[in-house]
């Protein structure tokens, strides 16, 4: 399932192509894809498929296609502070985006049927949390994974803000999945074979809203143990926050407006502020036409008195684009800096506060 866009040579010319495709629409869904590399998620030997807009699956391990994952982020309409579910959560990569929108207050809960994909979930959440520098630039809702069939989930769960199904849904599963959500929420399903986002209006009023058509694999029904008793999947509990976990994230988000003032500070005195995203340039393409007559089908170009001026124009653009992408390659940018980090390494404080203040990263 994918391949809607074309490849990229990065994580950033991916969310290039996925924003051009109009897969991507909004900005919080764009810094979320761009936060984390894609290819983290792959197993090492399968990197160099990473920014192509398909699915990869090894063994249990599976990843949709990038126009499908940024579908669903687009749908569940995503707020801090919101409750997720996610059902067959995978690599977990789906979750660490949402989480980055979430925030510190936000419930963000996976169920994964393979229990050695829920250790290469972990493992992948690990990596994030302790290389990431963009770890500190949001304030992350850490997903938690149970394992577990996802139509076994106990009746006694509480409901969420926002689920998502990440398996296709048989028509006899959609109420069961329906009251998985509170009322004002969004699910997000694979269901007869069309990406499916439902919203709930009322107790027991819904909209629903066909996206694109999807090719999924179904569900796995439950295996019911010896004595007829399904094992009921136990969600984690919707835990209160420390006071001493409330004062790091207070204290994290201060200094992130101190950097912040800084920098405004240091552009109103003229200094050129680094761009935002990597961007790559793009050329402008001439449209074709496809022509129907009595079943046969004939692509033309589409011409005009312009086009001369057009191919002088194009191939100018394309003469500086090379000069430009040659001066760029010997000249290479400095790595990112990650200004969190060394506010806080700067402060004042002993060593063993410094290292709670930045997760442990630096110990």
């Amino acid at each position: 399932m994918g391949g809607a866009v074309s490849a990229g040579e990065d994580n950033d010319e991916l969310i290039d192509n996925l924003k051009e495709a109009q897969y991507i629409r909004t900005e919080l869904v764009e810094q979320a894809f761009r936060a984390i590399d894609r290819a983290d998620y792959y197993l090492e030997e399968f990197k160099d498929n990473a920014y192509k807009d398909l699915a990869w699956k090894h063994g249990n391990i599976h990843l949709s296609a990038p126009c499908i994952y940024s579908e669903v982020m687009e749908a569940l309409d995503l707020q801090p502070g919101l409750s997720f579910l996610n059902l067959g959560s995978g690599t977990g990569y789906l979750s660490s985006m949402v989480g980055l929108i979430l925030g510190p207050f936000g419930v963000n809960h996976g169920v994964e049927l393979h229990s050695d994909v829920i250790e290469y979930a972990k493992q992948k959440l690990d990596f994030f949390i302790k290389t990431s520098d963009s770890f500190d630039k949001f304030e992350f809702c850490e997903p938690s994974f149970v394992i577990g069939n996802c139509l076994e989930i106990s009746p006694d769960c509480t409901q969420y803000d926002r689920v998502y199904c990440g398996a296709g849904v048989q028509k006899e599963h959609e109420d069961y999945m329906k009251n998985l959500l509170k009322v004002g929420g969004i699910l997000v399903m694979p269901l007869e074979e069309k990406l499916t986002k439902i919203t709930r209006t009322g107790p027991s009023a819904w909209e629903t809203k066909k996206i694109l058509a999807v090719s999924f694999a179904p569900l796995i029904q439950p295996n019911h143990t010896d004595s007829g008793k399904s094992r009921l999947v136990h969600l984690p509990p919707v835990a209160v926050r420390s006071l001493q976990d409330l004062a790091r994230i207070a204290i994290r988000g201060t200094i992130k407006k101190i950097i912040h003032q800084e920098a405004l500070g240091r552009a109103g005195d003229g200094l050129k502020s680094p761009p935002r995203f990597k961007r790559r340039r793009l050329r402008r393409r001439r449209m074709e036409t496809i022509v129907f007559l009595d079943k046969e089908v004939f692509a033309s170009r589409i011409s005009s008195p312009s086009d001369d001026n057009n191919n002088c124009e194009d191939m100018e653009e394309e003469r500086l684009e090379e000069e430009e992408e040659s001066k760029s390659s010997e000249l290479k940018p400095d790595p990112p800096v990650n200004f969190l980090r060394e506010k806080v390494l700067s402060l004042p404080l002993p060593d063993p506060l410094k290292y709670y203040l930045l997760y442990y990263r630096e110990k």
